[in-house]
């Protein structure tokens, strides 16, 4: 895998036990990040969950029992400490950027003392701007899910959104399977809050929507594109096309990394060599656009300039697109990485 420096990203879930919190992370991610067992305490009740290999860490509340005032009291003691001493460290790689709230939505009603909990959460964090996104789990009867939605936005709370999930497929007896949903959409919700460096952290971890992959790594394209336009802004003979090279490769390397899949640099270059490194067709194009442009009185090698600025960034962007669609059939089993 490559590795392209991710920014470290920190997501708080809370949630009662047994409201599937794990499920959902994992669906998440595609892969058991929060398995029984892994995760170091932080508090008595959060534990801090982390991956190899990936610059994340998901802040657990496994013991979230609301049955008594007292235990309550003290977790959201813990949990308003926790945000306080992660956001103001002045560190963005310590901060919690994201908070998702699960509730179950078996029992149409949210509990008196679980929305009163949730009330007072959002409360005593609301100074640090986090995102919080009300999760509604195991959303498997209709009628149940829209009464709870509807009560819990009827309260007005400071939250981004409610979104209702079915993790993973749900067998019935004699009835069939109802179909997982509302991962995509959460993950979109998600995206759409981080602060910008732990955009390309989740787009690449993530790996239920690959939609969002896209989005991610189109923009990736777009900023190489723009780099190249300055490189091929000032015309240099016959190797200003070798200098696109370096800005090609990193192009790949953002791309691969936010795909998530194992592909070396050394390949990644020879891509890029190979694509541009012929130099033949790249000049040809670039000598009849200019030579055209330079035929008409007046506008003379600046006109020229700014064509093989145009010409880099095209070049950039074809090689950074078809690479993309690439890795979508890689993604989709339709190609391996081999081919």
């Amino acid at each position: 895998m490559v590795d392209d420096k991710l920014a470290q990203l920190n997501v708080l879930i809370i949630g009662k036990t047994g409201v599937g919190k794990s499920t959902l992370v994992n669906s998440i991610f595609g892969e058991s990040i929060t398995e029984e067992g892994l995760g170091k305490p932080v508090t008595q009740k959060i534990h801090k969950i982390e991956k190899m290999g990936m610059p994340i860490s998901i802040y657990d509340t496994p013991g979230l029992e609301l049955g008594g005032n007292n235990s309550a009291d003290n977790l959201l003691k813990e949990m308003v400490k926790l945000v306080r001493t992660c956001n103001t460290s002045g560190d963005q790689s310590q901060m919690i950027h994201c908070v998702c709230y699960c509730i179950n939505t078996l029992l149409s009603k949210i509990e008196p003392a679980e929305l009163e909990f949730l009330k007072n959460f959002i409360e005593k964090t609301k100074k640090y701007n986090i995102p919080i996104i009300v999760v509604l789990t195991q959303a498997l009867q209709k009628n149940c899910v829209t009464e709870l939605k509807r009560e819990i936005e009827q309260e007005k709370l400071s939250i981004v959104q409610v979104i209702p999930v079915l993790a993973k497929d749900y067998h019935v007896d004699g009835q069939g399977i109802i179909k997982a949903f509302g991962v995509d959409k959460l993950i979109d919700i998600m995206f759409s809050v981080l602060p910008d460096d732990q955009k390309d952290t989740f787009a690449a971890i993530q790996m239920s929507n690959l939609d969002l992959k896209q989005k991610a790594a189109y923009k990736a394209v777009k900023i190489a594109a723009a780099a190249a336009a300055t490189t091929g802004a000032v015309p240099i003979p016959f190797s200003d096309a070798a200098l696109l090279i370096p800005t090609q490769v990193t192009m790949l390397m953002h791309i691969t990394t936010i795909f998530h899949i194992p592909i070396q640099k050394a390949a990644l270059t020879t891509i890029a060599t190979m694509a541009i490194g012929t130099m033949g067709t790249t000049f040809i194009g670039k000598t009849v656009v200019s030579n055209i442009f330079k035929m008409i009185p007046g506008i003379g090698t600046v006109t020229g300039g700014a064509i093989s600025a145009t010409t880099a960034a095209f070049l950039t962007t074809a090689l950074g697109n078809a690479y993309i669609k690439i890795l979508i059939k890689i993604s989709k089993g339709e190609m391996r990485v081999s081919d």
